[in-house]
Formats: structure tokens, sequence, C-alpha cells
């Protein structure tokens, strides 16, 4: 065996020791490039060897547990039961026809879960932690997964590294290793490490943790960015190492509590054991597993398996507790009447059908939970860079105190230096503002002197004050760790969008980065890098050290939020010189900041000094007594969709807040271009127009009282930090509303949790606010929030449908099993309205699915027009009850009504003898008086699925404004799944009552003629008590609309709601409420 190459102790495959390489050998051993990485060529085929880059037996998809779960629940339990039982009392037809109703239920219902399963695995994975690599110069962000050996990758703090890496670049970083060492403390790297051998011994025994040129997989970055080759993936990387040294350990007893001699007393062994058996019991029957929704359900159905043995009991008293096998059966049929049949299976179907339609709208979820929960989200807290905006950041002006006003023209390649008009003034924007303002005021109608066109290259020129220029360009060029480089197919850039518009401004000069670290032209190197202090949310800040090559003096660059900018300069550069950086100047600065704020640009401060010291010294001397050589504004035009999503918001009563860092006039810009703040602010009075955009500082300022006195939170919260976020979180909890965060960073990560569903972005966001987060943006854009609210509300809508349709059947059914124990015959029997084999029937035909096909019913048109439904009440509202009740009980009376008509009205009452077996002894006419019940609550069932469509508007007339004789007819087609199951179920009980001996022998009913009037007159009486019960609904709430100050109107009311308090409330000095 090779020295370099270490024995494995686990089984995998020996691994060379990585660390030893330099990155010359690395690329030369991987076909791979420290500045372009991976050709896109080879990625197919190094995906193709290696494989993918997963731990195995991590869990996946289990078809045993999935088949377990669809034995061991209420339902098939209660069908056990029953199939024990007839076999028990020897009744072969019906024993026979339970096998074959729990075999289709096992089956269909675990093909059906296992590919929810499988669809919901493979969405969980897109959501897993992603990786920013490097292949053919262009930079991608992708599933961890999808990294192979050789892949270059860069990482910044918040990540989790993707696989092991050889670092070719590191600054500043430092990686959370605990995972694989146990230690506490951030492991500080170095790309140049180089193991001498000094400390004596084999390479191979020198730990993970002393492999300081490394950063291993599944570690997180604590600080700062480093660039590396993958060098192994998956199971051979350290932490697959462990996860195979561990394979099979994990275990579902509970640990006994010893003391501390290690012993235990009896009891503890015995609470051990009986938690144990009731994890595993409550994890077979769902009770402890699954989202809270699911957990309710599972409940439910629990529950009601002993309400169904309840009523089992009650048929046996009826009977005085006579054991004859039609009465075990019917005792069994009437508690399977009561389990809800494939309740939760259908609800995992629903949740794994949202998942996939979310998917498809660019938002992953990471949570189930999340998704029961979007339906009652009532405010979003949205960034503004990438989210409400493009994230396509150009540089529209530049102002250099010592020079003037640089302005960019428009164009349509934001990444390309070489086209864009380019004019100057050596005026600065405040006096340009003002010398307009004073043109307008006069009344002149000539034109305004516009800055006049130029270039570069004249820009450049000159003398002293080209050395101030060049000075600005070093800080926008060097101070910035963007690439923009030229390709085949056109200009690319690569890093934060900020940074690459700024690269770019610099490249319009021929000042980039690179051509003044790497040389050009076989020119040497003009800079060289010593320390970088990367962007800190709180200080808002980046510095960076370099020393010129051609003297060695050493200069400190930084860029970043003006006013943190401003509090670090001693001077400022000027057309006169260098001079102190007084309160006038900062006046003077903060009103060109105003002027370019007002513009919609996002305006930064560029400042410089010298500096001698050597070695690492502390950022905040770094950042003191800066001179500032000016101003860099940038343009993010909004999303074009945005607009229309916050309005739609808006109707959908959710308010929308920006929580952003730029400064508060560029917030306020931007804020009224997207719509959420209002265009007629002049309706407002003044204070509450400063009340809607507040700073950080104001809002930090402020006691948890204070904000909640205001009448409303503020709409945009401008320069605002991570703590800020959560002190907005906490100030909507207390006004009971339900919120959604956006985030990125690793900052973000505490009040992403603490809101009610956290949303990172996918694309530029870090690993731990994705892991912080309920549901991740693949697009990073506004709207998608707003099709994650519409998924969610659909999806929450449909849930209560199936769940009334369900539950009211099991109303129907019980009612009539029930009160069907009064018809007793001269034995003192009771003579059963519908025969066992029936009801499992139709509990059969009329539950799956239909109930799967109202799961997957569209979202209903005003769905997004209506207020956010209330947290705390669930699914199971007052309405809902109430109308299970509603429809249980006309449902209940129509059933027994014409079982009653048959036999005693329109026939002399008799009920013959031994009715519930044979139709012998003047049994006929129950046995006719069964088929039409039979027939009648059959189609009830199905009719009551398009009925729950919408639980107040008309099943002929859905969307308002429509034809009622045709649009009944599209909305059913719509629902392919619902409609073919319901013509299914409507047209096979045909032939249930007719085919001869499935009849009269297996359903225990016969052929019927004239009573189909009644089966029909009692679905057409259903129909129409429905119809009438949602009309006086509809009347009802619009009612109570009109009483609470709305307009009857849901839809309008909503949108009144948003701004209504805004106006009705007023302000005092001290920020207290006037009423």
């Amino acid at each position: 065996m090779s020295a370099n190459t270490p024995p494995s102790s686990s089984g995998a495959p020996p691994q060379p020791l990585y660390f030893l390489m330099s990155s010359n050998e690395l690329c030369e051993k991987f076909n791979t490039s420290v500045q372009s990485g991976l050709e896109d060529s080879k990625i197919a085929a190094l995906q193709h060897e290696h494989g993918r880059n997963e731990l195995q037996g991590g869990g996946g998809v289990s078809v045993v547990s999935i088949l377990m779960g669809q034995i061991f629940n209420a339902m098939v339990l209660v069908l056990i039961i029953a199939f024990a039982v007839s076999l028990g009392i020897k009744s072969w037809i019906e024993s026979g026809v339970i096998a074959f109703v729990i075999l289709a239920n096992v089956v269909v219902g675990f093909i059906q879960e296992y590919g929810s399963a499988k669809t919901m695995s493979s969405l969980l994975s897109l959501s897993s932690p992603s990786a920013v690599v490097i292949r053919s110069s262009v930079s991608h962000t992708i599933p961890s997964p999808e990294v192979v050996v050789g892949d270059l990758v860069e990482v910044k703090t918040g990540d989790v590294i993707p696989a092991d890496l050889r670092l070719v670049e590191a600054v500043n970083f430092e990686t959370d290793e605990a995972l694989l060492t146990g230690e506490s403390l951030p492991v500080a790297k170095d790309a140049e490490w180089v193991w001498e051998g000094k400390e004596g011994g084999e390479a191979s025994e020198v730990g993970v943790g002393d492999r300081v040129n490394m950063a291993f997989s599944s570690s997180t970055v604590t600080k700062g960015r480093a660039k590396g080759i993958v060098v192994a993936i998956g199971m051979n990387t350290e932490i697959g190492s462990i996860a195979r040294s561990l394979g099979g350990s994990d275990t579902k007893v509970r640990k006994i509590r010893r003391n501390d001699d290690g012993h235990a007393p009896f009891q503890r062994y015995v609470s051990a054991y009986a938690l144990t058996v009731s994890d595993n019991v409550g994890s077979f029957l769902g009770l402890n597993k699954g989202t809270p929704l699911q957990r309710t359900l599972s409940k439910l159905a629990v529950g009601l398996f002993f309400v169904a043995v309840l009523f089992a009991i009650i048929v046996f008293s009826a009977n005085t507790w006579k054991t004859d096998k039609e009465i075990v059966l019917y005792a069994v049929a009437t508690g399977l009447s009561m389990i809800p049949a494939s309740l939760v299976v259908v609800l995992t179907i629903t949740l794994a059908g949202g998942t996939r339609a979310m998917a498809k709208r660019n938002v992953l979820v990471r949570k189930l939970d999340s998704l029961e929960a979007l339906g009652a989200v009532t405010d979003i807290c949205s960034d503004k860079t990438g989210t409400l905006t493009q994230g396509k950041m150009v540089v529209r002006a530049a102002f250099i105190p010592s020079k003037g006003t640089i302005l960019v023209g428009e164009n349509n390649e934001p990444f390309n230096p070489t086209i864009g008009d380019l004019s100057f003034s050596p005026l600065s924007p405040a006096e340009q503002a003002r010398r307009s303002e004073k043109h307008d005021a006069s009344g002149n109608k000539g034109a305004v002197t516009p800055p006049a066109s130029t270039t570069a290259d004249e820009l450049k020129a000159g003398g002293e004050e080209n050395q101030h220029f060049e000075r600005f360009l070093n800080i926008a060029s060097l101070c910035n760790l963007a690439t923009v480089l030229e390709k085949e197919d056109g200009w690319v850039a690569r890093g934060d969008p900020t940074e690459c518009a700024i690269q770019t401004f610099a490249h319009r000069f021929k000042w980039g980065r690179e051509s003044l670290t790497e040389g050009k032209n076989g020119e040497n190197a003009k800079w060289a890098q010593i320390a970088e202090y990367p962007f800190d949310s709180d200080t808002k800040k980046m510095s960076v050290i370099f020393v010129r090559n051609s003297d060695e003096k050493q200069f400190v660059f930084t860029k970043g939020a003006v006013e943190r900018v401003l509090t670090s300069c001693k001077t400022i550069q000027t057309a006169e010189g260098l001079v102190d950086f007084t309160e006038d100047h900062e006046a003077t600065v903060m009103e060109n900041v105003e002027v370019l704020a007002e513009q919609g640009l996002r305006v930064l401060a560029l400042a410089t000094k010298t500096w001698s010291n050597t070695g690492e010294a502390p950022r905040d001397d770094v950042e003191r007594d800066l001179t500032l050589m000016g101003l860099v504004g940038l343009y993010d035009p909004p999303r074009p969709e945005t607009q229309g999503a916050v309005r739609e918001c808006h109707n959908a009563g959710i308010q929308v807040h920006m929580l952003t860092g730029d400064h508060v006039a560029t917030a306020r810009s931007i804020a009224i271009q997207v719509g959420i703040l209002p265009r007629n602010l002049t309706s407002f009075s003044k204070e509450v127009i400063n009340s809607m955009v507040l700073t950080a500082a104001q809002f930090d300022k402020m006691s948890d009282d204070e904000i909640d006195k205001m009448p409303m939170l503020p709409l945009v919260i401008a320069r605002c930090a991570p703590h800020t976020k959560v002190r907005m979180v906490e100030a909507l909890h207390r006004r009971k509303a339900f919120c959604a965060m956006t985030g990125d960073g690793v900052n973000d990560a505490p009040s992403l949790k603490r809101a009610d569903i956290g949303i990172a972005m996918g694309m530029n966001g870090s690993d731990v606010a994705k892991d912080a987060s309920d549901l991740v943006l693949t697009n990073d854009q506004f709207d998608s929030i707003l099709n994650a609210v519409e998924e969610g509300r659909r999806m929450a809508d449909n849930i209560s449908k199936f769940v009334l349709h369900l539950l009211a059947q099991n109303v129907i059914q019980a009612l009539v099993l029930l009160i069907g124990l009064a018809f007793k015959d001269v034995n003192g029997f009771s003579v059963f309205p519908l025969a066992p084999v029936e009801i499992l029937y139709i509990i059969m035909v009329t539950s799956g699915f239909p109930a799967m096909g109202i799961g997957a019913q569209a979202a209903s048109h005003d769905i997004m027009k209506r207020k956010p439904r209330s947290a705390k009440n669930g699914i199971f509202t007052h309405e809902l009850l109430l109308d299970m009740l509603v429809y249980g009980l006309v449902g209940a009376a129509l059933c027994l009504a014409t079982f009653t008509l048959i036999v005693f009205a329109f026939n002399d009452g008799n009920l013959g003898i031994d009715s519930n077996n044979t139709e012998g002894d003047g049994s006929i006419n129950v046995f006719r008086a069964r088929s039409a019940t039979f027939g009648l609550l059959t189609w009830i069932s199905l009719f009551l699925a398009f009925e729950v469509i919408d639980l107040r508007r008309s099943f002929f007339r859905r969307v308002p404004k429509t034809d009622p004789f045709t649009q009944w007819a599209r909305d059913i087609w719509d629902n392919k799944l619902l409609f073919w199951s319901c013509v299914f179920g409507f047209f096979s009980v045909f032939p249930i009552v007719y085919i001869p001996g499935l009849n009269t022998i297996v359903m225990k009913h016969a052929p019927i003629t004239w009573e189909w009037a009644l089966v029909f007159i009692g679905s057409l009486i259903f129909l129409l008590a429905a119809e009438g019960w949602k009309l006086a609904k509809r009347v009802y709430f619009r009612r109570q609309a009109i009483k609470a100050g709305g307009t009857g109107d849901e839809e309008d009311d909503a949108v009144l709601e948003i701004f209504r308090e805004w106006t009705t409330a007023g302000w005092d000095k001290e920020r207290t409420l006037v009423v």
C-alpha cells in the first residue's frame, strides 16, 4: 500500500491523502482548473463513474413501513375483525366480500401512498443544501447530490460544505467540524498549509482536525469564504466513513434512566418498556408521526373506532344480546359506518400532490407542517433585493466629490462594460436637482443642460483629479469579490449582484480586479491582497487590505452603507484637496444620497486610507479614520410581476412589509413602485406617512408598548438588521398575526425560525437559512410566495371539503343503521334497512376515490380574494360541523323515509320473517325497500361530493356571472378523477341491484321497478336541500359582513381592510395613537 494511502477500517476503499497534494497536482489528477473548474462536457461521465453525492442508508421510502401503515389503521383493523367474525360464524359470502374489500383498500392505498411518498422524497431532496460550483468558468448553484469529484466549489459563511474539499483559496475561513472531531470551537483553515512531517510519524496519522487545508463534508462555514476542489463525495467522505461505521445502530427502544452508579430501579424498566410499546403502537396508528393535521385525523379515526365499538354494543342491546350471525354482522357493519374510510391516506395523497404542485411553481417544501399553515398567512415580510426586484443591479451613477458625477445609460446587457453611454457633469447630483427645481419654478420651457456625453478614456484623462478617480476605481475593483469576464457567447459575471455591478463599472475603465491583481500583457500584478474583512449584516461594511507592489505601500479599501461608512471617515477628498470631514460635509453627502435614493438607486459609499501595521488587526482599527472618495448608485429594477403579486396579496387580505438594508429613500421609492406603499400618500396625514416607513434605528428604539400602540406596523423598514426582523415577527405575533418571513443570510435564521412560515432563498440563500426555513424559493421571486399561499389555501380548502364529505357520509350511515334498529319483525328481531355487504360496498365506492378527487380539486376562482382563515380553528370550524350535521340529518331522513314508504305506505307493512337473510315468508317488500335505500344512499353520497366542492356557492354556479345551465357541466368535467369515480359509483348501482344471485344472496336485496321513482325523487330533494342550505348561508354571511361595516362582498372587504386603519388613525408627537 502506498504511503499516501491510509488503510481503511470501515470497509471503505482506501483514499489518497489529498492534503499532501498541491493545487497543481490536484488539477492534473482530476483534469480540472482552479480558475474555470471542470468542463461541462465531463460532468455526465463523472456522475456515472462516481455516482451521486449522497450518504447511503439515509432513510428514503420504506415499502414495509407503508404497507404496515395500510394494514394497521382503524378502518382496516375493523375490517380484519369483521373478517375474523365472519369466518367464526361461518358466513362465507360476507367473509369473502370483506376479504376483497380489505385487499382492495390495502392495495389501492399502498399504491397511492407509495407514489406520494416517492414524490415527497424526491422533492425534499431538492431542498437539501445546495452548492455553488464553477464549471466552464460559469458559476452554477446546484443541489449538493449533483456535485462530482473534481468540481471547483465556492463556499461562504453559513454554507454547509457539500463534499470533502482540498482548499485552493481561503480568506478568513473557519469551519465547525464538531460532527467529525467533537471539537466545539471552529477550525481556522489555510489553503497554503503544507505538512512537513516535523511532528514525526506517518502522514496518515495526521488527524482530520489537523488537516487545515481541507474542508470536510457536512461541516458548516462559520466565517469567511473559500474555494476548493472536490476530492471525495458520498460514502467516500470522512462523514461517509462515520455513517458506514454507524450503519444499523438506529433503535426505537426507549433508554432506561440509570443512577450515577449505573443501576436503575425496577420501575424504570417498566416505564421504559411501557413507553416503547406506546411509541410503537402510536407509530403504527399514526398518532405520533406526520403533520399536526395528520396526527389529528389519526386520533379522530381511533376515537371513532371506539364510537364504532359503542354502536356495535347498541346493536346487540337492541336485539336483547342475541348473537345470531346476522346481528353480529350488522353490528360490525354499523361499527364500520363510523370509520371515515381512507381519511388519513387521502390526506397524505393530497399533501403530496400539493407539494408537487408547489415545486412546479418554484416553491420547495421542507416541512409539511407549513403546507397546512400557509392558508392562514396574514402578513408577509419580504426582503427587497432579488425578491421584489430583479437582482440584476447596474451602476447608474457615481459621484466623486473631487471630480463630479458620472452617469451610465441603460443597456440590455448588465455585465457588458463595453456598451451603455457615459455622461459627465462637474455638478453633484444635489446641485443638478436644485438647478432643475429652479428651472421648473421659473416657468422656463427650455431644456435643462444635460450632462455631457463622454468616454471612459476622457474621464481617466487629467492631472491630479485623475489620481483621485483612480483611487475611487481601486476601491470599486479591489474591495470586491465578483468576477466579470468575456466568453464566446458574451459577458458573464460571477458573484454577489451588487459587487458584479460595481465590478462591471470598474471594467468600463479597464480597471478590473483580475488585471490589477494578476497582471496583463506580460506585466506583473500591481496589487496583492493581504487581508479581508467580509461584509457583515451588523456593520454593513466590507474592507480589504492591499499592498501596492511598486512601492510596498499598504492601503485599506472599504465600501458599504453610507451611514456606516461616514461614521468611520475622518477626511474627504475634494477638488480642493484632502480636508477634514465635518458636519457640513456630512450634510452635503447625505443630501446627494437622498437625491440618488429618490431615483430608486441603492447608494454605497467608498472610502480608503493608508495602512502600515503588520499582522492581523482588529476590524475596528482597520475601519477607522478613513477618507471618503465617493458614492456609487445602483439600480435594481422591480420585477415586472411584483406589482401584480403585491396587489393580489392585498386582495387576499395579506399585508406586505418590505424589510430591506437599503437607504430609506430608496426603499420608499421601490415600495411605491411595487404597491407596498399606496400611491395616493397625500390622502394620509404626515404622521401616518412617516409611520409607514421607518428605519431600523427608529423601530429598534421604540419599546414593545410603543410598537403595540401603532395602528399598524410599518410597511417598510429601511437599513434593517437581523435583530430588527426578529422584533418585527414578535410584534406581529403580539397582534395575533400569522406571518411569513423571507431571509437568505446566516443571521436571518432566528427570524426564519420564529416566523410562522420561514421562507429561504434557493438561489442566493445560505444553507443555514435554508435549514431554518419551512419553504425554499427556487427562483427567489416574490410572486412565488403568493403561489405558495394560493396552493396552501387550495389544500386547506380541499382537506376541509373531503373531511366534510367523509364525515357527513358517516353521519348518514350511522343514523340510518341505528334508527333502523327500530324496525322489528314478529320475532322481535331488528329488520335492517341496509345489509352489511351493502354498507361495505357503499363505503368502498363512495369514499376513497371521490375523496381523492376532492383533494385534487383546482382552486376556487375567489380563493385569493378572501381573508386568511383562522390558524386556531383548523379545519373543524363551526361551519363545517354544522354542515356535517345538516347533510347527515337530511340524507338519513331521506333514506329512512324511502325504506318506510316502500314497506309501510305502498305495501302492507309486513316485515316478514328472517328478512335479514332470505326473501321468503313475506320479506320481499323488505328486500325491495333495501334496494331503493341502497341506491339512494349511494347516490346521495356521490352527489354530496359535488356539493361540498364549494361550501357556500351553488353547485350550478360556482363562478359568478356565468351561465348556470352549462357552467356546472364544465366544472364537473374539469375534475376527471372525481367525475369518473362518481360516474362509476352511480351506474354500478344498477348491476348490483339486478345481477341474479349477487342481489338476493350476497347483497340481500331484490330487483326493483317503480321504486326507482323514490330514489330519483329522494336524490332531487337532497340536491334541493343542499342548495337551499347553501343559499341560507350566503344570505347569513352577507348580512353579517354588512353589519361589521363591510360591503357584503368578501372580495371587496379584503381589499378595504389593508389600509382602512391607516386612514382612521392619527398620531401625536410622542407616537401614541390618538383615538
